[in-house]
């Protein structure tokens, strides 16, 4: 089946960058043609993305499956105005879906197969809708959508939020690192390494919107603007602060940041990750 499906992909020839922004501005119009366009002419980057997460849970259709909802999220919200070539905006929102969709699947991985299946019929209905709805959805419109009692949503939803939280948050202790861009680059091929270069630079260009000391914890924590990634503790040696207010102000940070990303139609999850 996975052969079968690369084979069918193989044929929907990649768009130029004058393309990219034609069809884009079109499909931002409501142009259909153009959206599919669009999705069907990086459908590989798509597979190129999933074959990253091998051997994490989930099967490499299951994969791709979930990151052409990302890409498909990716065309309903890209603006070629913004200055970036789609395939660096698709990446993040590919990756986005699929690192969701693996945490979703180690996480419940301890309870009964039957319930696992149940939740995870759940999970991906609500992500579905979400991109439909451009919000998360209610226990009714899950509901509704698959022809369920509202009571048997609710409760499926109330143990999804009593194994863990779907959005982990950022900020505090947790030690976090940007999305594969700081990943093995021998993976890497040419046309991976210009995104990523693309996705550093808008990083850079964001963080230089904190306020300097902001920007300077985030660097240092994180490993950007030359520094090498370092702890809380680290970097509060480094800057003569305690721990606890470099924390503070990293939390301050991711925040502004978080507001920055949402004005370019991005998530802050889709950059930083466990």
């Amino acid at each position: 089946a996975t052969q079968l499906y690369l084979g069918e992909i193989g044929y929907s020839p990649l768009l130029t960058a004058e393309e990219e922004v034609y069809f884009a501005r079109r499909a931002l119009r409501g142009d259909v043609a153009s959206r599919r366009r669009m999705i069907e002419s990086n459908l590989r980057l798509v597979v190129k993305i999933a074959r990253r997460y091998g051997n994490r849970g989930l099967a490499l259709l299951d994969l791709i499956e979930e990151g052409n909802l990302g890409l498909i999220r990716a065309v309903e919200k890209f603006d070629p105005e913004r200055g970036f070539r789609f395939s660096t905006y698709a990446t993040w929102w590919i990756r986005q879906t699929i690192e969701r969709a693996i945490m979703n699947q180690t996480r419940t991985i301890r309870l009964p197969i039957h319930i696992v299946k149940e939740l995870n019929v759940y999970l991906r209905t609500a992500r579905e809708l979400s991109h439909k709805l451009d919000h998360e959805p209610s226990a009714e419109e899950i509901a509704e959508q698959l022809d369920k009692p509202v009571d048997d949503v609710s409760r499926m939803l109330r143990l999804n939020e009593r194994i863990t939280s779907v959005d982990t948050p950022l900020g505090g202790d947790s030690e976090k690192a940007l999305l594969d861009i700081l990943a093995d680059e021998k993976e890497n091929g040419p046309e991976d390494t210009t995104q990523d270069d693309d996705m550093k630079q808008s990083i850079v260009k964001w963080l230089f919107e904190l306020n300097a000391k902001q920007r300077e914890v985030l660097a240092r924590r994180f490993g950007l603007l030359g520094y090498e990634a370092a702890t809380l503790e680290d970097v509060g040696r480094e800057i003569g602060l305690t721990r606890e207010r470099v924390r503070q102000i990293q939390v301050e940070g991711l925040r502004r940041l978080r507001e920055i990303l949402q004005t370019q139609g991005l998530n802050i999850e889709a950059l930083f990750r466990e």
